[in-house]
């Protein structure tokens, strides 16, 4: 009987995790990387184009803000993910972005990649959800603890070797993920609960963020915050 049990468990896993997957399958998914080197914004990139081809999604990359100018272009894609830090974005690239995912063109990202990509945008900021202001200690060890409901169901809380962001944050997302600073660095903000995950409404769209991942490689080391990246990214775009 227990190995029945056993047995359902892993079937239903496992049957959650395709379906998840097959929610892109046949999506239109736009990539956008570039600015701030440090971040390596090609290999986030070529990491989640690899996972978008195995899952068939139809994927477009572009390294560079110009598709942003083509407001008709943008609304073509279900899903937009960009990995761009301390760059500038065009008044009118900025209007095309928020009113594409206004109207339901979803949203999603991690680390600098999209709350460090544009300081002086606050409207863009807006739609995000949060920006980047500090990472105490720069890259230390931390904790990940899940918030556990249905969208998070079979992910558990992790360590992770990264920089743990501390945001300035919109009240209003919701928050899936988290981690609690220490104050070795800075005494004051001992005991301070961040969001390290989160997902949002911005108008028809849904934007989905996720802090870690200033080596995009983590996505690929942290077996959790893959799963984490890859079910917010199914979610923004379905």
């Amino acid at each position: 009987m227990n190995k029945f049990f056993i047995y359902l468990t892993l079937v239903l896993f496992f049957s959650q995790q395709l379906a998840q997957s097959q929610n892109l399958k046949d999506k239109n998914v736009l990539i956008v990387w570039g600015g701030w080197e440090e971040h390596q914004p090609e290999k986030f990139s070529n990491i989640i184009e690899s996972w978008l081809n195995d899952i068939s999604a139809n994927v477009v990359v572009e390294n560079g803000l110009d598709i942003y100018s083509n407001y008709d272009e943008l609304m073509k894609f279900d899903l937009i993910i960009q990995s761009v830090t301390m760059s500038s974005i065009k008044p009118q690239q900025e209007k095309n972005l928020l009113k594409a995912i206004r109207g339901g063109v979803g949203f999603a990202g991690a680390h600098g990649g999209i709350v460090d990509s544009f300081r002086e945008n606050t409207n863009y900021q807006f739609m995000t959800g949060g920006q980047w202001v500090e990472h105490p200690g720069g890259m230390v060890n931390f904790k990940v603890k899940i918030v556990q409901n249905d969208f998070t169901k079979g992910i558990n809380d992790f360590e992770v070797f990264s920089e743990q962001y501390y945001l300035h944050y919109d009240p209003n997302v919701e928050i899936v993920a988290t981690t609690t600073f220490n104050g070795k660095d800075f005494p004051w903000i001992n005991g301070v609960k961040m969001p390290v995950a989160w997902k949002k409404l911005y108008g028809n769209g849904k934007v989905f963020f996720i802090s870690i991942g200033h080596d995009p490689g983590e996505f690929k080391r942290y077996k959790n915050g893959w799963e984490l990246l890859k079910r917010g990214l199914v979610w923004a775009g379905s």
